[in-house]
């Protein structure tokens, strides 16, 4: 797992499918607006059956995460001036989260294939996205 930091701004978690450890594991805090976390059991392990309660919450930001199903994709990251700070390939297994500055996407190999999930609502483009 690398956090990519720009002074003491989390702007992104990369998490190579060989990071993933046995059990439950989160690579979000609390207090993130997108919770994150993989799960590695063996056959037969239930987990609790659960509903998630309705509370009220207050989010001021997108965060962003892109698992990369085939392929690959080499994703750019920003801080929050619109620097360039860091590019890091995302293979097919890894996952990236975004937290805070910006990114970007080149697409590595024909037929890639990404999941992205991001918390919403989204209020569009003019509101949610300030292009770099």
């Amino acid at each position: 797992m690398k956090v990519i930091r720009d002074g003491g701004l989390k702007l992104a978690t990369f998490i190579s499918k060989s990071d993933i450890a046995e059990g439950l594991s989160f690579y979000s805090e609390d207090s993130d607006f997108v919770q994150v976390g993989t799960w590695s059991y063996d056959k037969g392990k239930r987990l609790a059956d659960h509903i998630h309660n309705i509370v009220d919450r207050e989010v001021n930001r997108t965060q962003e995460v892109i698992y990369v199903i085939r392929g690959g994709v080499k994703a750019f990251i920003y801080s929050e001036d619109s620097r360039l700070f860091a590019e890091t390939l995302v293979k097919e297994g890894d996952f990236m989260i975004f937290w805070n500055g910006g990114h970007g996407y080149e697409i590595m190999e024909d037929g890639t294939i990404v999941l992205e999930v991001k918390n919403g609502p989204f209020l569009g483009v003019e509101k949610d996205k300030r292009l770099i």
